[in-house]
């Protein structure tokens, strides 16, 4: 199992975010590298990647906020 946590770097100074989009449902397959969510910080979009192949298990709905570090889905293996 591989965790997607949030980026250190995802945040600009007030370290605000809200996951604004998944792009892959949960229980679907994902390829390492592939786009599968948009974070929105208060000056940019963040692009979040699967860090692993495998079954998206998404643990934080969109609109939720979040934290540097946070887990927010998991990746199990296919």
């Amino acid at each position: 199992m591989s965790e997607v946590r949030i980026p250190m770097e995802a945040f600009g100074d007030d370290g605000d975010a809200v996951i604004s989009t998944w792009l892959v449902h949960d229980g679907e397959t994902v390829q390492q590298g592939v786009v599968i969510a948009e974070l929105m910080e208060s000056k940019a979009i963040v692009e979040l990647i699967a860090p692993a192949s495998g079954v998206l298990r998404i643990e934080v709905a969109a609109e939720q906020p979040v934290t540097r570090g946070m887990r927010v889905a998991r990746i199990e293996p296919s």
